[in-house]
């Protein structure tokens, strides 16, 4: 986890609330909800370091390898 990223997309999403609220304050309460949303997950996701986290196809691998092996002694 690097801290310096995530404070410098909290600056970014602050700086985006800040430039939009005007517009946004007359948008009905289900967008509102939705742009906050939108917000907080991407500074949630900013807290990890996804290009080193492993994908999709790893996990695949570690379930299904047991029973490839398996398949294999057949």
């Amino acid at each position: 986890m690097k801290w310096g990223i995530f404070f410098c997309v909290m600056v970014i999403i602050g700086a985006i609330i800040l430039y939009e609220w005007k517009k946004i304050k007359t948008y009905p309460k289900k967008d509102k909800i939705t742009f906050f949303i939108l917000l907080i997950i991407a500074g949630a996701l900013s807290l990890f370091d996804l290009p080193n986290l492993p994908g999709p196809v790893t996990l695949l691998e570690t379930i299904f390898r047991p029973f490839g092996n398996f398949m294999e002694s057949l």
